[in-house]
């Protein structure tokens, strides 16, 4: 794709300070993503439902379950990527982190485009505020990124 390093391994675990853990998004998550998403609809759609259409009012399972069966190809292929915050057990699913390579759109130099949230119970919260801290540093320290576009 020309925006990771040849031969670049993808983390598929990373600990957070909460207790909480990032790994990327299934398929077979739909279950806990699927109220996650709905639970915070709202919110989501006034984020990113302008630039990417999403969440639809009237998401149904089974597009939850294509969506993110999108989402697990393209992370194999290295073409975008969407980690699941999860609780230490896998039993919730409380947000998730994009990274997209830049585009026409992106901010001038931008290596990456990175955006998160978390459920609205999670919002102002630890949980929250571990993600603002702890993706920043990910993107520089594992990633490689320091030029970083927040935009959805």
């Amino acid at each position: 794709m020309g925006w990771l390093p040849e031969g670049f391994e993808h983390p598929r675990r990373e600990d957070l300070s909460t207790g909480h853990h990032l790994r990327p998004i299934r398929a077979d998550d739909v279950d806990l993503d699927l109220p996650a998403v709905m639970g915070s609809r709202e919110r989501l759609w006034a984020r990113y439902g302008e630039a990417w259409g999403w969440p639809p009012a009237t998401m149904t399972r089974e597009q939850d379950r294509e969506d993110l069966a999108h989402h697990e190809q393209e992370i194999a292929d290295h073409v975008t990527f969407n980690y699941a915050v999860f609780d230490e057990g896998e039993t919730e699913l409380l947000g998730c982190v994009y990274l997209d390579p830049p585009d026409d759109r992106s901010a001038p130099g931008a290596q990456v485009v990175c955006s998160w949230w978390v459920v609205d119970a999670h919002v102002g919260g630890p949980l929250e505020a571990a993600l603002d801290a702890f993706v920043p540093a990910w993107l520089a320290d594992r990633w490689g990124f320091t030029r970083v576009d927040r935009s959805p």
